[in-house]
């Protein structure tokens, strides 16, 4: 069956007002901006590759006369011409090819990856796009709306609330990007965008704590622990030992055996790794030795990583997996420093910047980050050690 065309009248076209394009058939489409700008283009392929061209804009250019200019093109087309070549030289406007979000996204993850520190921040942000919002795959980027947004975000903004804040970031990242590269109208605003715009329209997230990741109450991560270390697997040893130095997940995944100190009872992560580039000195528990000690291969070198299986580092989805398996689903990995941060505020008598700098928080005052030096230190080792007894009482 033919494909219907002149399926607009006049009236009906003035009438339209929702933002995309709006066919007319046969390839000619009338195209409005979220900022009310209306023009009409005819969309057809080009070398094998779709292309929108710009017909003039809806003010200058009537329904006939575009519409006479979409005959001639289709018939450029069916000769094996380029469909270009109907416009007069003066109107003539390059092809743009439509480019749509999945090519839009692996370019730019590829062209700022490598000033990412953590290598599995770049598997991440491929495998969150691939797994949550495949829907845009195939999308045009000028035409991905708040409806398309939504249908990505809602299945997962309140059973998954870390991972959809991080795709509904990594999207709204992607098509800021694409708008700078003018693949976007600039006058389009950004669907993906939270603050003052989905925040209207999405649910408030419950059960989340310090930071936006949802921790566990420190009174029951006792009984957690005890269960986490009734686990064999190598995600489990990655767990018990984050959560016992109460530092990042990427910190903990990344750690090679060249920065552990075990005569001074040490953890000396480099600067490359900390979210703020300065290098962290970890007292370790005998808690967290013992893990370390359970782990420890014949022959190590200093530069392999601890909790990798033949060299491959495990994600921080092995131990968001393994929270799940736990039937623990409403709490995350990094939610377990906010645990110990209650913690220590509420059980403990160490100063605000004893706490502070066992996060390895940036702390703006000079005073303060002095005093993180020298006895700081064995301070901290109190304090890693008090949690760890807490962790492993019955």
């Amino acid at each position: 069956m033919a494909r219907a065309i002149n399926i607009l009248t006049v009236r009906a076209a003035a009438a339209l007002k929702e933002p995309g394009r709006h066919s007319d058939g046969g390839g000619l489409y009338l195209r409005i901006t979220t900022g009310g700008a209306r023009s009409w283009v005819f969309m057809t392929a080009v070398g094998g590759k779709r292309v929108e061209i710009g017909l003039g804009a809806a003010s200058s250019v009537g329904l006939a006369a575009a519409r006479a200019l979409a005959t001639d093109m289709r018939e450029a087309v069916a000769l094996g011409k380029d469909p270009r070549t109907v416009l007069a030289p003066k109107q003539a406007i390059e092809a743009v090819p439509v480019k749509t979000f999945g090519q839009f996204a692996d370019e730019y993850i590829a062209s700022v990856e490598d000033g990412w520190k953590n290598p599995t921040h770049r598997q991440q942000w491929r495998n969150s796009l691939r797994d949550h919002a495949a829907a845009l795959t195939d999308k045009a980027l000028d035409q991905i709306t708040t409806d398309d947004i939504l249908a990505v975000l809602q299945p997962i903004w309140l059973t998954k609330a870390e991972t959809a804040g991080r795709v509904r970031g990594r999207i709204e990242r992607i098509l800021d990007a694409a708008r700078a590269r003018g693949l976007i109208p600039r006058d389009m605003a950004n669907p993906a965008r939270f603050k003052g715009y989905l925040d209207f329209l999405l649910p408030k997230q419950g059960g989340m704590a310090r930071g936006h990741h949802a921790a566990l109450p420190y009174k029951d991560v006792a009984a957690f622990m005890t269960a986490l270390r009734a686990r064999s697997a190598l995600s489990a040893r990655c767990l018990e030992f984050t959560i016992l130095t109460a530092a990042r997940s990427g910190e903990a995944l990344e750690a090679t055996w060249g920065e552990i100190n075990v005569a001074d009872k040490l953890w000396r992560v480099p600067a490359d790794r900390m979210k703020a580039g300065v290098e962290h000195i970890v007292p370790l528990s005998d808690a967290a030795l013992a893990v370390l000690d359970a782990l420890r291969p014949d022959n190590v070198k200093p530069t392999d990583r601890i909790f990798s299986i033949n060299g491959a580092t495990r994600s921080n989805m092995a131990m968001a997996m393994l929270l799940r398996r736990m039937n623990v689903n409403n709490v995350t990995t990094h939610g377990f420093r906010s645990t110990f941060c209650d913690w220590a505020g509420d059980c403990t008598n160490y100063p605000r910047e004893i706490i502070e700098a066992a996060l390895a928080h940036t702390i703006q005052n000079k005073a303060e980050a002095a005093y993180r030096r020298g006895t700081a230190i064995e301070r901290r080792r109190l304090l890693m050690q008090e949690w760890a007894n807490y962790l492993h009482q019955r």
